[in-house]
């Protein structure tokens, strides 16, 4: 199982992005995780559309794009149309998931559902056969630098039988307070994809860093 670096680019300096971008793809990172915010379904706001539309024309690396937002509908097309190339959308954000999943697959992008760490995974029991990926909150969204919830170990371990027992191909992505001294026991626990903010961003050799983060996946 090929496992996958995601940096989060949500507390890089973004009066160098395009300098940030290419030490992200010279270190060696998969895709970059893009954390959309808008100040009511999480605490904190980030950026929009126009940014990510910028961020696809520096970078050959796919975007993820996760949506922590309210009314996720009203989002999708345009960061579909910015450039994203993974849409996730939250659980808790909507009434008529299964409707939203259906506007991205239509989009011809993956889809993607994420579930904050109180969530159960039965939620997701009748749209596994639609979504390209199942991103697990291990810290509770809105905030860079949070400790990993311990618990969320198990809940991996779950999420990993779930998805082995499903004819559909489904990553598995993990976000939140991964670190150094957690993130073997992460990838043990079934994870494919790592997001990491951080401890590659605050690193004084960024791209060392995420070197040191490849090895370890690997």
């Amino acid at each position: 199982m090929f496992k996958k670096l995601a940096p989060s680019i949500l507390d890089v300096d973004f009066t160098c992005l395009e300098k940030e971008l290419k030490t992200l793809e010279s270190g060696g990172a998969d895709l970059i995780h893009l954390d959309i915010m808008d100040g009511n379904f999480v605490p904190n706001i980030s950026f929009g559309p126009k940014i990510v539309e910028s961020i696809k024309s520096k970078t050959s690396l796919p975007l993820e794009v996760h949506l922590m937002v309210e009314k996720p509908e009203k989002h999708i097309k345009p960061f579909i149309d910015a450039g994203g190339d993974i849409i996730i959308v939250h659980y808790e954000t909507s009434k008529h998931l299964d409707r939203l999943i259906q506007t991205i697959n239509e989009a011809d992008v993956k889809s993607g559902i994420a579930l904050n760490p109180a969530t159960p995974l039965n939620v997701i029991e009748y749209l596994t056969n639609k979504i390209d990926l199942l991103l697990l909150m291990t810290v509770n969204p809105g905030f860079g630098g949070q400790k990993f919830i311990p618990e969320m170990f198990s809940k991996i371990e779950k999420a990993r039988k779930i998805i082995d027992n499903q004819k559909k191909s489904i990553s598995l992505e993990v976000d939140g307070g991964i670190n150094f001294d957690n993130i073997s026991k992460v990838i043990g626990a079934g994870a494919e994809i790592i997001v990491v903010g951080q401890i590659i961003s605050k690193s004084a050799n960024p791209e060392m860093t995420i070197r040191e983060i490849k090895n370890i996946l690997k």
